[in-house]
């Protein structure tokens, strides 16, 4: 696998980045100082134990939250700097999101799931119709459109939810655990399916516990009490 680092601009930087909670009288210090780049194409796998970091840094990266100290940019744009309705523009067309439990609409078919954020979305997109269509058959469920989600199985739903976080023609996935509720073998698609995103020139940042699907990225980080404590390309 090339190294990629050396040869394309990093599409999100964090620099010196801290996050810090009040809980009580007592400060938790979830980021220490973290410095990272991730690239366009790039798969990278972020591990470590329970309270490490890792849902922090994916939040602070998905404009959910932003950090206590240091700077972190997307495409060039330092987040702290932008507006509200520019932090959620971020968040509905520039990031797509995937997380263990899918979290779709019960009682919508799979087509009107992903539907949803093109509702909002303020990119050019002049058929929501067939945008959503194109991504149901890009994740294979083609054949699956009307099916709601208790017709579907645990990786077809997965199915959905990646569809869906695709729907706006994201640069960057962030999947928090996308095979946590599944079993071997479906785990092995949705992987190979993520992949194949990042093939496309997508960005994939994941959060596993899992070595195996750790194994799937280009790239593993991991964390401990905050602090970034290894960086591991896969060589080619």
């Amino acid at each position: 696998m090339p190294d990629l680092a050396h040869k394309k601009k990093p599409i999100i930087q964090c620099r010196n980045v801290t996050k810090t909670y009040v809980v009580g009288d007592h400060e938790v210090h979830a980021l220490r100082g973290v410095d990272i780049d991730f690239y366009a194409g790039e798969m990278t796998a972020i591990m470590g134990p329970s309270g490490s970091g890792k849902s922090t840094l994916m939040n602070l990266i998905g404009a959910l939250d932003t950090p206590t100290s240091g700077s972190l940019l997307i495409n060039g744009e330092e987040l702290s700097a932008l507006s509200s309705d520019q932090l959620a523009d971020i968040r509905n067309e520039t990031i797509g999101f995937v997380f263990q439990q899918f979290n779709l609409l019960g009682r919508a078919s799979a087509l009107t799931n992903v539907k949803l954020p093109l509702r909002y979305s303020r990119k050019h997109i002049t058929d929501i119709h067939d945008r959503a269509e194109e991504c149901l058959k890009m994740v294979g469920l083609g054949e699956r459109m009307d099916h709601k989600p208790m017709q579907l199985s645990g990786g077809q739903q997965q199915r959905v939810a990646i569809a869906r976080a695709l729907a706006c023609s994201p640069a960057v996935i962030l999947a928090d655990e996308p095979t946590g509720a599944l079993d071997t073998k479906t785990s092995i698609e949705i992987m190979e399916l993520l992949v194949n995103l990042g093939k496309q020139g997508i960005t994939v940042i994941l959060v596993t516990h899992e070595q195996d699907v750790a194994d799937y990225a280009h790239r593993q980080l991991r964390f401990r009490d905050g602090q970034l404590v290894s960086d591991e390309r896969r060589s080619s």
